[in-house]
């Protein structure tokens, strides 16, 4: 068969040509992203971009602004938010602004599995999971090893050893570290008041007798940094990122994770209700679980992502510094924080307030 072609006057073609490319960019997919500073830098989102032909509209919040946006809105505004795991039921179940994860468009072989298992179990409601992890980061323990290496568990900072030269915050996570390290699962007993109390009270007598031991409380993290370098603190609970600033002046000092269990954050990624760009979502959540894209984003933040073995690509030294305070048993160790039910802070706060005004 023949083919006859149909010329037309040039003006008209380049009138349709650019008719047809503003279509194109008017149906450009775009992906709007509610996150935290770091976790989106410019050059992860130009190489996903370019792969994907996807924009990425990024917004910077946090998790009472998300959870405020997102409930202005009825979930909607957003095509992929980012709310630590612990922020997750409890919305859902009040304000309904979340919808479920297609775990089924996730590549899970990209994640660390403990850390996917326990965001999945935390953000479960319904039996639908709501989200799945990203960034991550521990407190723990950090210490002078030259000095303190006995000090290998919370309750390590109750010995003659190093009597006068610890420090640790009067803040929640002491209690729940001590907690585990004495052998207790506060998490357990979230569930029962009354249980949880119980937990609270040992640690709080321990607290109280482990109090004419330690050099101060510590209140910021500056404070701490200064009392780390000094010397006049040898062991102290802190955080991981904290640990390997101070090991960068000082190779001595490190972070370390308790025999315990590090306790642990996660933030995640969630999708908004009202989600308009749920592909894009899946395609970013992807994209960003890759082991070299993840350690881009590692180096932006400062926090390490469940990505699994994102650390062979970071730098040198962080690796170093993140392979040794973390092997596999450790990260597997990780107590992370489940969302804390109604009631349970108040009783934290008198035991605290307890142990402040002891003698």
């Amino acid at each position: 068969m023949k083919l006859f072609t149909l010329k037309m006057p040039l003006v008209l073609s380049a009138a349709i040509a650019t008719a047809a490319g503003l279509a194109d960019a008017a149906s450009a997919e775009t992906l709007r992203l509610l996150t935290w500073g770091g976790y989106a830098p410019e050059n992860v989102v130009a190489m996903f971009e370019k792969e994907t032909g996807i924009t990425v509209e990024v917004t910077k919040s946090n998790n009472e602004e998300m959870i405020a946006k997102l409930r202005a809105t009825g979930g909607g505004g957003f095509d992929l938010a980012q709310p630590s795991q612990d922020r997750i039921a409890g919305p859902q179940e009040e304000f309904g602004i979340y919808k479920p994860i297609d775990l089924s468009k996730i590549d899970a072989s990209l994640f660390i599995p403990s850390m996917l298992e326990a965001t999945k179990a935390n953000t479960t409601v319904g039996g639908e999971v709501y989200g799945v992890p990203h960034v991550w980061g521990t407190s723990g323990l950090v210490v002078d090893t030259a000095k303190a290496g006995m000090v290998r568990d919370y309750t390590d900072l109750c010995g003659d050893a190093v009597a006068g030269k610890v420090s640790y915050r009067l803040k929640r996570p002491t209690l729940i570290g001590f907690a585990f390290a004495m052998g207790l699962d506060p998490f357990a007993a979230y569930g029962d008041e009354a249980a949880y109390k119980q937990v609270i009270d040992q640690v709080e007598a321990k607290l109280i007798a482990c109090k004419p031991g330690v050099k101060t409380y510590w209140g910021g993290g500056d404070e701490l940094m200064g009392l780390m370098r000094s010397g006049e603190v040898v062991a102290s609970m802190a955080w991981d990122t904290g640990g390997w600033k101070l090991n960068a002046d000082n190779p001595d000092i490190t972070f370390v994770a308790p025999a315990s269990g590090a306790l642990g954050w996660i933030d995640t990624f969630a999708l908004p209700k009202k989600t308009k760009a749920e592909d894009a979502a899946y395609q970013w959540i992807n994209f960003v679980m890759r082991p070299d894209i993840a350690a881009m984003i590692t180096e932006a933040a400062g926090n390490f992502t469940a990505s699994k073995g994102a650390d062979e690509f970071v730098s040198a030294e962080l690796k170093a510094r993140y392979q040794a305070s973390f092997p596999p048993e450790a990260v597997d160790n990780i107590k992370w924080y489940p969302p804390v039910p109604a009631g349970l802070e108040v009783i934290e706060g008198a035991a605290l307030d307890r142990v402040k005004a002891a003698n």
